[in-house]
């Protein structure tokens, strides 16, 4: 061991300045349950149905929000990685979600 083990080589005569691989950023895993609940902290009362746990990129997760919100004929978003419905919806978002298959888990009361 001549102690240049760790390093890492930054130019080559042939060429040139070397740059470090980029490698893309691994996708947090989570558990693999998508979980339904239902939230009314923050919101007059008023009740929304909140699905948190799905393994989408956000394009993903706004084309799911939209099917959804078309099943239960309602509106809703999508806030940080959470698709949020309006109303209590729960029942029937666990059986559409079963049915496109995912693992869905009633979270909350």
């Amino acid at each position: 061991m001549d102690g240049f083990d760790n390093l890492a080589i930054v130019f080559s005569t042939n060429q040139g300045r070397i740059r470090p691989e980029k490698t893309a950023p691994i996708p947090s895993k989570g558990d693999g349950i998508v979980r339904v609940g239902r939230e009314t902290k923050g919101r007059k009362g008023k009740g929304m149905t909140v699905i948190t746990g799905v393994p989408l990129h956000p394009d993903g997760l706004r084309n799911l929000a939209k099917q959804l919100k078309q099943k239960c004929g309602t509106g809703g978003t999508v806030k940080d990685s959470k698709i949020e419905i309006q109303g209590d919806h729960r029942d029937q978002l666990i059986i559409e979600l079963q049915s496109m298959g995912y693992t869905v888990k009633r979270s909350g009361g």
